[in-house]
């Protein structure tokens, strides 16, 4: 009969061994309750790992519009804030207009000059809107702020109005010589002179320097919208050229037939201001409205994905938790006799 050898040092090896591997699959079961997938997806599906991949780059994909497109109704929702007190100065200036219709009366004339002005800072304001460093009505050249300040010192459009009239009348529009203006020739001047630098290139020299073309969002796999707009429109156009009449010629000394004519004119440019803009309320408001209807069908397919991936991946947390347990009471019972084999000692018997 042959006897073989087992020191303590070899039980106290093969006790550690067990509880590494106790450990271990502790942790790996822990990460599964918490998760509740594998903790090892290659491992648990194998050959079907693939489908595990595919739906996970489609839920990343589907997170990544939705984050985007949250980003899109908030620069919305900001561009129609500021549309909305556009809007608003729009019609400030058409009542002042309407108020002094057919006056003559200094001191009404220069309260309209003022409203106007207040209308056009207010304007100018919400036209240089920004959100998240971007400007709302520059186009796609979000970097530069699209609206120069026609009331402020040196202005670019202040000067080329100023060279406009004077060019066309041959003195300025303070000059008293205004006052041989005749109707035919204000009118000649706004329609044919004046309106022109506001709708054609001029505009974009002196004025603004948004671009035509709006930045374009994904709002699903398939589906395009513009998520903002820019201060080229004919809207702002309008405005803009309706405010410009009121502050250089309202309450200039001009007859009293010619300020009616000036006056008319301001209503019908601030008029289709109110309605531009509206507009692009309008216009901006189906873009909300798309989004919304996006943001639920990207929901629904979320939902339906991460559904099909709990089937995959899933694990039964129970069942998990049941063999975690009896790890940790194995786990348990290795610590206290690898405890009890280090107290073991020959000295103990000598």
């Amino acid at each position: 009969m042959k006897t073989s050898f087992v020191s303590n040092l070899a039980l106290q090896n093969a006790m550690r061994l067990t509880i590494g591997r106790g450990q271990n699959e502790i942790q790996k079961l822990n990460t599964e309750i918490v998760t509740g997938r594998y903790s090892d997806i290659g491992l648990a599906l194998g050959a079907n790992t693939s489908n595990s991949v595919t739906l996970n780059s489609d839920v990343t994909r589907l997170k990544s519009i939705l984050d985007s497109n949250a980003l899109v109704t908030q620069r919305l929702s900001a561009s129609q804030s500021a549309l909305d007190m556009m809007s608003d100065a729009a019609q400030q200036m058409l009542e002042a207009y309407i108020a002094v219709n057919g006056s003559d009366d200094a001191n009404r004339l220069l309260i309209a000059q003022r409203d106007v002005e207040s209308a056009l800072g207010a304007y100018t304001i919400a036209g240089n809107t920004s959100a998240n460093g971007e400007y709302l009505f520059s186009g796609i050249n979000t970097n530069i702020q699209p609206l120069e300040d026609y009331l402020a010192a040196g202005s670019a459009p202040k000067a080329a109005f100023d060279a406009t009239f004077f060019g066309h009348f041959g003195f300025a529009q303070s000059d008293p010589s205004a006052a041989g203006i005749t109707v035919a020739q204000m009118d000649n001047f706004i329609s044919n002179v004046l309106e022109p630098a506001f709708t054609g290139a001029a505009w974009n020299t002196d004025w603004s320097r948004a671009s035509d073309t709006n930045v374009s969002s994904r709002i699903l796999k398939n589906e395009v919208v513009d998520s903002n707009t820019n201060s080229n429109s004919a809207g702002m156009r309008n405005f803009a050229l309706a405010a410009v009449i009121g502050v250089e010629l309202l309450n200039s000394p001009i007859s009293a037939e010619v300020r009616t004519a000036v006056n008319a004119s301001a209503i019908k440019y601030a008029g289709s201001a109110v309605t531009g803009i509206d507009n692009q309320r309008s216009t901006l408001g189906v873009a909300e409205n798309r989004i919304t209807k996006a943001n639920t069908a990207l929901e629904s397919q979320l939902r339906i994905i991460t559904l099909h991936l709990g089937e995959i991946e899933g694990v039964d947390a129970y069942e998990a938790s049941t063999r975690m347990n009896s790890l940790l009471a194995q786990v348990e019972t290795s610590y206290t006799l690898t405890a009890r084999i280090q107290q073991m000692s020959l000295m103990n018997y000598l």
